[in-house]
């Protein structure tokens, strides 16, 4: 439920994979899916002028667009992907969560326990086979059709 309605209904995989509102991806999950405004354009998206691919190409869309990955499908790397500056690491055990921050923007990355974690790794790499991308907060097919509370995704 989001604000006095229904937005999404399916299984706990659906609710965490592929939410059909980004208030859903957030509240599912700790941390939260990492929600980030971008430019949709086919196969990649803009946010703040870095590039990031995605797995299909996408129509135009119209609205406020945003793309969401979840922390798990998220890597660090040397060479590729977002700059990202690392603020802190939370250890809980059976992995780490790294808070970093992309041009005033938060992004939550979670590594394996034993993955280091350096200066010389700063750069935030998103799993395109896991973006979702969405049009004034719901989720949006390839198509640009809008995938709404009680629909597959």
């Amino acid at each position: 439920m989001y604000d006095g309605r229904v937005v999404q209904i399916g299984t706990p995989e659906e609710l965490f994979r592929r939410p059909a509102h980004t208030f859903v991806g957030y509240f599912i999950g700790s941390p939260g899916m990492n929600v980030l405004p971008a430019r949709i354009e086919g196969d990649k998206a803009i946010v703040d002028g870095a590039t990031i691919p995605l797995a299909q190409g996408y129509r135009p869309l119209s609205g406020a667009t945003e793309i969401g990955v979840r922390p798990e499908f998220v890597r660090l790397s040397a060479h590729e992907g977002l700059p990202v500056r690392v603020r802190r690491v939370e250890d809980v055990g059976r992995h780490k969560i790294v808070r970093a921050e992309f041009v005033g923007k938060d992004i939550n990355i979670i590594v394996g326990e034993g993955e280091p974690i350096s200066s010389d790794r700063a750069r935030a790499v998103f799993d395109p086979a896991n973006i979702n991308v969405y049009a004034d907060a719901w989720l949006v097919g390839p198509d640009g059709t809008r995938r709404g509370a009680g629909e597959a995704a």
